[in-house]
């Protein structure tokens, strides 16, 4: 009996630990100087790693690595996309597994940060929402609208009852120690005016009233409503950050920008270790206790992932690299600011703070305890001089834009513009390269005609709401018979869309395309048509992502919105508004081409590269290079399209849109090793313009230490 009423009391006390609540005990709370986790206060690094973004082989080294770099929380968003792809059905398998990711963050003895949001932007299709959303009657996105309320409310609960059945709330002693709601929407709460405010209130309740027994925080939300907390994001928050909107909260940097993400087109851009060590212990000085990098291990944005011409490499410049390796000096300057603050930290968190000017443009920040522990910050602001500066009758020498960190206030132990930890550099070894004719084959995808189409309309449609985001491709065709008085006829075409590729009479004519900053684009191309009898106009327009960003997101707009043929003698023929047929979507998609299952679902023919082609699917098999090494596919020879492998999607390429210094954004694509069998692996490249598969080639790649070399760096307005 004795025994069976103890079951009863533990199964009882485990129960209500799950459900997050042990009577008498708060797990996390927080005050005006920090987190406070099972009594302690805290000060945390973060990094950021997204779980879609790499795969389930890889997230134990990756956190291991940036345990060993000092990182104390792995902080990811959720994405919805990814798992509610339909109306309550979800995925949480593969790289989509959420909890076993939390589990290995547990595991190997971090925190975690889940930024629910929903909406996350991130440089992630959509911002994170599944498209079916934008179906649902009367909705507007991020406003108070009772659709959006709803699937918002509905989504979040499922994520929050997933981690309190698992364990996963620091309240059920697990390592989530804070949530998101939102993200970044002061950016665009002024927009829907009264009803961006009353979101903000009803987001905050809706999220405090799941009871997860942890903190709530808004990034970039001054207006934050309590108890959630209002943080920073961006480069320099030690600077921008007008701080917490109560005094009962602590202040906290979400978002430190390791570099940024780069777009098609775009130069990457590289962030010092320096610099961002400097505004890293600024923040500290400043009274901060939590700073998170975004990212510290940014990844891939596999398949059709990306948002609006993003590359499919992400934050490749973070301290931990796409490949997941060291990208030094960052990781090592980084690591070792982490162990100099967290040997300071307790003056930093319990003693009394004073800040007074040593010079024109040099600030100290003390930190001093009842006790005599103390630790001092002296800042020099002044970018081009080295200054001395005194200090507790000490002279110091401060290097430029560099901050000192003084041990009991005498000894410099740190500085941020000082750098011990020695250059490397990545390599990428050719392994194979795909250039034997007979290893090849090739299937040649189907240009539609008006005739062609089943879905048929008396105007243009809109891009994103025709194919419902499952493609990247909708045709526009139409069939009309010219006057034969039009001389040296001109296509003119004006489009919203990312990309267009023209044919007439199944010829291919002409590639076109935006920008990530210039949104809408035209063609004007010479052609040819005859005269006498009917003419087929079909016309790819092409997306390379969906918007991710903005209010009214619901009523983005992409597609064709102007289409002329237009005649030397002023005859214009314009075909705006005329009875269009349409195509979602390319043939070999349809059948899925790319899966080995399906692979005879066409009929593959030798490769012939001796014409001009496009839209052509290239197929052949490669055994996995010997080793543990990262895996990349050079495709530099190519023009715009996809590649799988092994039936998964390593992302889109657009090798052909050069930056303004005439280099392509991204010519190497990771293929991580789970992806491959020793042997036999199955490759498939979709090619939209007229690349060249004999000069793909397969690379490792590895890291070469305690390389130097100058290293330009590349800036963003600011």
């Amino acid at each position: 009996m004795v025994g069976w009423i103890y079951l009863v009391v533990a199964t009882l006390v485990l129960s209500m630990s799950r459900e997050g609540w042990v009577k008498g005990e708060d797990y996390v709370t927080y005050d005006r100087r920090s987190l406070i986790i099972n009594g302690q206060r805290k000060i945390l690094f973060s990094g950021s790693i997204h779980y879609p973004r790499s795969t389930p082989q890889l997230w134990p080294s990756l956190i291991a690595k940036a345990k060993e770099g000092g990182v104390d929380v792995i902080q990811t968003y959720v994405f919805w996309n990814q798992h509610e792809p339909q109306p309550g059905q979800y995925d949480f398998s593969g790289r989509n597994d959420l909890v076993k990711f939390m589990k290995e963050i547990q595991a190997q003895g971090l925190y975690a940060c889940l930024r629910i949001g929903p909406y996350i932007e991130s440089e992630w299709t959509y911002g994170g929402f599944p498209f079916w959303l934008h179906d649902v009657p009367g909705i507007v996105y991020r406003t108070d609208n009772e659709p959006f309320k709803y699937y918002m409310q509905n989504f979040t609960t499922k994520i929050v009852n997933l981690m309190k059945s698992e364990g996963l709330y620091a309240s059920q002693r697990g390592p989530i120690i804070l949530s998101q709601i939102e993200n970044e929407y002061q950016n665009i709460e002024a927009a829907f005016h009264e009803k961006g405010a009353a979101y903000v209130q009803w987001a905050a309740k809706m999220a405090v009233d799941l009871g997860t027994g942890v903190p709530w925080v808004m990034c970039k939300q001054t207006d934050a409503p309590d108890p959630v907390i209002n943080t920073c994001n961006g480069m320099r928050c030690g600077e921008t950050f007008v701080g917490p909107n109560s005094v009962n909260k602590p202040s906290m940097w979400t978002e430190n920008w390791t570099s940024f993400y780069q777009v098609y087109g775009g130069e990457p851009y590289i962030r010092s270790a320096q610099d961002i060590a400097f505004h890293v212990t600024l923040f500290i000085a400043k009274r901060g206790c939590y700073i998170n990098y975004y990212m510290y291990h940014g990844g891939t944005n596999f398949g059709r992932t990306a948002s609006a011409y993003v590359i499919t490499s992400y934050y490749d410049e973070a301290p931990l690299d796409e490949y997941g390796l060291l990208r030094q000096p960052k990781w090592g300057h980084l690591k070792e600011l982490h162990t100099v603050i967290k040997n300071c930290s307790t003056p930093l968190l319990q003693g009394v703070q004073t800040n007074f000017s040593i010079g024109q443009f040099q600030q100290a920040y003390v930190f001093e305890e009842e006790s005599g522990g103390c630790v001092a910050f002296l800042v020099n602001n002044d970018s081009t001089s080295n200054a001395t500066v005194q200090f507790r009758n000490n002279s110091f020498e401060l290097l430029p834009k560099s901050i000192s960190i003084l041990q009991d206030c005498q000894n410099i132990i740190f500085n941020t513009a000082k750098v011990n930890t020695k250059p490397n550099k990545r390599i990428a070894t050719s392994s194979k390269i795909f250039n034997a004719v007979d290893s090849w084959e090739e299937f040649r995808d189907v240009i539609p005609n008006f005739s062609d189409t089943s879905l048929q309309s008396n105007s243009l449609l809109e891009h994103m709401n025709t194919t419902k985001d499952k493609s990247d491709y909708l045709w526009y065709t139409l069939s009309f018979q010219p006057n034969s008085s039009c001389e040296e006829p001109v296509f003119h075409i004006e489009s919203f869309g990312h990309a267009v590729h023209s044919y007439i009479n199944n010829k291919f004519l002409e590639a076109g395309h935006g920008s990530h900053d210039t949104k809408g684009f035209t063609m004007d191309v010479p052609i040819s048509l005859i005269d006498d009898g009917m003419n087929n106009v079909s016309i790819l327009s092409v997306m390379v992502g969906l918007p991710d960003s903005g209010a009214f997101l619901e009523s983005k707009f992409a597609g064709l919105t102007r289409v002329e043929i237009q005649c030397s003698n002023t005859d214009l023929y314009d075909f705006t508004n005329y009875t269009w047929g349409y195509q979602v979507g390319l043939v070999g998609e349809k059948l899925q081409v790319y899966k080995e299952e399906n692979l005879e679902e066409v009929e593959w023919t030798e490769i012939d590269l001796s014409t001009n082609k496009s839209l052509t699917w290239y197929k052949t098999v490669f055994d996995a290079p010997i080793g543990d090494d990262p895996i990349a596919l050079n495709l530099s020879s190519m023009g715009k399209g996809e590649v799988w492998v092994n039936d998964q999607s390593i992302g889109r390429y657009w090798v052909s849109f050069h930056t303004s210094k005439g280099n392509p954004s991204q010519t190497l694509y990771h293929v991580p090793r789970s992806f491959l069998k020793p042997f036999g692996n199955l490759l498939i490249v979709l090619e939209e313009l007229n690349g060249d598969p004999l000069h793909i080639s397969l690379h490792t790649i590895s890291i070469l230490d305690n390389f130097y070399s100058p290293i330009s760096y590349y800036h963003l307005p600011h």
